[in-house]
């Protein structure tokens, strides 16, 4: 996806918002932030509604948002600056570099929303629940940290479950429409979902945690 010109000037005019080397500042993420607070994380932000609204709806927690394409990730900044939030953070970059990004057991909480599926089998390898995925996400959560996911591609949903639980993940919640279950109380949407819900689809949802060697 090639970015539009306006793009680049954007994210370059506020480095204080979103970051382009995040490597740069791994382990030193809260210093970003306007005080220390739990960090939760989303992988594949998109244009930023959600990621945006969970910040504005839960100011005791830091928030980073990740998306690798540049014109989307300055979509969401844009958004972002508008609301001036202190405990929102963006970064533009590759969600399988995440353990180059954030140093062991940094994150409470990582977020999947509607991550690509990628259907054809010789593509397994690309999914974001991938084992390889999963042993990142293992390496950089903290012992009690969770993942939480949601989609509305049933085959990416039960891929997925299976992954997680050949991994050894414990799952604490599983719900096959989200939107008609009492999780919904508080559900944040993203773009997708929204778009989704509107053609009656239903939303599958997980929250899972890694259970630590005794």
């Amino acid at each position: 996806m090639k970015h539009k010109k306006w793009a680049d000037p954007l994210i370059a005019d506020h480095p204080e918002m979103i970051v382009t080397s995040a490597e740069e500042v791994k382990g030193h993420w809260q210093d970003r932030f306007a005080q220390a607070q739990p960090l939760h994380v989303e992988v594949g932000m998109g244009k930023g509604q959600f990621i945006i609204g969970m910040a504005k709806a839960h100011p005791e927690i830091n928030f980073i948002g990740l998306e690798i394409q540049r014109t989307v990730a300055a979509i969401a900044l844009k958004k972002a600056l508008a609301e001036e939030l202190p405990n929102l953070q963006l970064i533009c970059g590759d969600g399988s570099d995440i353990t180059n990004y954030f140093e062991d057991h940094e994150l409470d909480r990582l977020y999947l929303n509607f991550s690509d599926p990628w259907p054809k089998t010789r593509h397994a390898k690309r999914r974001l629940t991938y084992h390889t995925f999963l042993a990142g996400y293992h390496q950089v959560l903290k012992e009690e940290g969770t993942i939480e996911l949601k989609t509305d591609n049933m085959g990416f949903f039960e891929f997925s479950l299976q992954s997680m639980n050949n991994y050894g993940m414990v799952f604490d919640g599983v719900w096959l429409d989200l939107h008609n279950s009492d999780e919904n109380e508080h559900n944040v949407e993203t773009e997708y979902e929204q778009k989704f819900a509107a053609k009656g689809q239903p939303i599958y949802k997980l929250t899972a945690h890694f259970k630590e060697a005794e």
